[in-house]
């Protein structure tokens, strides 16, 4: 299997909390990230595709089009935002696993209709030791 991947950034705001617990049991489940006025990144993304190498072009899929289809889907969508107030995130926690599975939902079907490439994985750093991997783990 060949594989392309992309890497992408996008700044956005959250806050870890349960609406159901108290802020002393957040604080106690998400340590600081669970700061009531919230806190920010600058998420790294990772998109791999895979699909059969095009004869002519011989490439999986446009670059351009994966990176038009991330700006549409993602970036316009999540960037410079609060990701608590997104609808994605109404009934989830806005971690970074989360973040992983709701982009890789919102890329899946663009992906496979606009370049006929199939989306395989997600990876979404969060800091520069965290990083959080959706779809297949090779």
């Amino acid at each position: 299997m060949i594989a392309l991947t992309r890497r992408y950034e996008f700044p956005a705001a959250h806050l870890l909390a349960q609406p159901s617990l108290s802020d002393a049991e957040n604080r106690r489940l998400y340590g600081k990230c669970a700061n009531p006025n919230g806190h920010g990144h600058n998420y790294g993304v990772e998109v791999s595709v895979s699909g059969r190498v095009d004869p002519l072009s011989g490439r999986i899929a446009d670059p351009d089009i994966l990176d038009a289809i991330f700006d549409e889907r993602v970036r316009a969508r999540f960037g410079h935002r609060y990701l608590n107030d997104d609808p994605a995130f109404a009934d989830r926690v806005p971690t970074a696993e989360n973040i992983a599975q709701v982009i890789h939902d919102e890329l899946a079907g663009a992906i496979d209709e606009r370049t006929g490439a199939r989306l395989v994985r997600v990876r979404v750093r969060e800091t520069r030791r965290n990083s959080f991997v959706y779809g297949v783990m090779a």
